[in-house]
């Protein structure tokens, strides 16, 4: 097999290091696959969906017996530490559960029999699904796009990033065993086979999560063959600390995390957090204090490791660059929390968890969404204000506010452009399985989780007998209701 035809994953806590390799899909193999699904998609969805959504529920005890063998390999592969990654494969089991749960009752008919006539309404499957998913957390956000479009009776064909397609292609192999032949596919590949798949004529709905300039390739591909999509995309949230904000240890060890977390490699991290000016520097200590209570940086698979390496040399460039001009602008540099000794940090892309302070808002680390684990801490006058700054740029995925006052963070929460925003916490600390998220400008649109992630693989078909019409009906008089025309007529000689 040609080189260029093998993907090779590396270990991003020790880069020498092939995890594995995997063979990319050829544009046959993804044209066969497309095929295959469609036949699988039809009969599937013949199945009552009490019986498919008991396929979910064998396929969430596939994934958790799976745990103790993928999460290890998924540690090596993103960087991940591998109590995050045990974490994520059990979230993922939760999320089949749920929306096996769930579907039936979301997914039956509805059915309206009045004195307007009779009308039911059913959800009727895509058919066939294209999910292109990321490498930062691979197993959760392919089973958020495969429970709840496999429940509602289409098929799926998976494209994980090339960074991290190891785990999820090894469990989506062991969960392919529990449906109908065709129904489930990983396809590997880069760019051309993410085009190929998303803009085949046998695709009819396309799910994604990524950044923004694979979005637009993504989107313009989608377009052009009439396909629509649901997008999960980047963000720049920010963490607004009121002044009545009850910090204690608790809290304080939540918002680090919620910033450090995967290295802050995670679309809905804490990316910037305003503090008033009277709490500025009494937060940095606490925050720098919390940060060594909860952040050991070293080899995921280390004991106590809670923050790992970058996913790549091309990442920790970027994240040293936006350092290194948060310094020439006057910024200070706070570094957080320990060095595990046992790692080496030259051996991968580690870099450093650190607060930065003294910027402003045009700062790039303050403009930009840094994917990474640097924070700046900002201090503000009045909460106006800091409701304009925290709405400044065009990201809007998720936001939090922390108050010891609940009905003044909701309120300051609605002012907010965040598709999510959390009280009191941030991240996945804050997640509900019951709650839509996505988000709003140019963060994404469409959204995972709750009712609303699952009507976004179903589209609503009516059959109607306006009452007029049913036996015993009067008839209607052309031009009788609003808005209603009279037949036809042709004009006269």
């Amino acid at each position: 097999m040609p080189v260029d035809d093998v993907i090779g994953v590396h270990n991003p806590a020790r880069s020498a290091e092939v995890v594995g390799r995997t063979a990319t899909a050829t544009p046959y193999e993804v044209d066969r696959s497309v095929a295959a699904a469609g036949r699988a998609a039809a009969e599937w969805a013949r199945q009552p969906v009490s019986g498919r959504a008991a396929v979910l529920r064998e396929a969430a005890a596939t994934v958790e017996a799976a745990s103790a063998e993928q999460a290890p390999l998924l540690a090596r592969e993103s960087g991940k530490p591998l109590a995050d990654c045990r974490g994520e494969i059990s979230f993922s089991a939760a999320v089949l559960r749920w929306y096996a749960d769930a579907a039936p009752g979301l997914l039956a008919d509805r059915l309206i029999d009045d004195a307007q006539g009779r009308l039911t309404i059913r959800q009727r499957p895509y058919g066939t699904v294209a999910a292109l998913t990321p490498w930062n957390a691979p197993v959760v956000l392919t089973v958020l796009k495969l429970a709840p479009a496999l429940v509602a009776g289409n098929a799926l064909l998976v494209k994980p990033s090339p960074l991290a397609p190891l785990a999820i292609g090894a469990l989506l192999g062991r969960l392919a065993a529990h449906f109908p032949a065709g129904l489930l596919h990983a396809l590997n590949g880069h760019a051309p086979t993410a085009t190929r798949l998303v803009g085949h004529p046998g695709v009819y709905k396309v799910a994604f999560t990524g950044g923004a300039a694979a979005a637009r390739a993504v989107g313009a591909a989608a377009a052009a063959a009439l396909t629509p999509t649901v997008m999960e995309l980047g963000g720049n949230d920010a963490a607004v600390v009121l002044d009545d904000a009850a910090l204690d240890d608790a809290a304080m060890d939540r918002l680090v995390l919620a910033a450090m977390a995967t290295a802050g490699q995670v679309c809905m991290a804490v990316k910037r957090i305003y503090v008033p000016r009277a709490r500025h520097d009494r937060f940095v200590a606490d925050f720098t204090a919390a940060a060594a209570r909860v952040v050991r940086l070293g080899d995921p698979l280390h004991p106590g490791v809670s923050v790992g390496p970058v996913i790549s040399a091309e990442s920790a460039g970027r994240l040293r660059a936006l350092t290194d001009d948060a310094l020439r602008r006057g910024g200070r540099a706070v570094p957080l929390g320990l060095m595990c000794p046992e790692t080496d940090p030259s051996a991968g892309h580690f870099v450093r968890p650190t607060a930065l302070l003294g910027l402003d808002d045009g700062a790039p680390l303050v403009r930009e969404e840094q994917f990474g684990p640097l924070v700046p801490v900002l201090a503000y006058d009045e909460v106006d204000e800091v409701v304009a700054r925290a709405n400044a740029g065009d990201l809007g995925l998720a936001a939090s506010v922390w108050s010891a006052d609940e009905e003044r963070a909701f309120a300051v929460a609605r002012r907010l452009d965040a598709g999510f925003c959390f009280v009191n916490t941030h991240n996945r600390t804050g997640m509900s399985l019951r709650a839509p998220f996505g988000g709003v400008k140019r963060s994404g649109h469409g959204r995972e989780y709750g009712a609303e992630g699952l009507f976004a693989y179903v589209q609503p078909c009516v059959t109607h007998a306006p009452a007029a019409f049913r036996e015993g009906g009067e008839g209607m008089a052309p031009g009788a209701y609003p808005g209603t025309a009279p037949p036809f007529s042709p004009p006269g000689p």
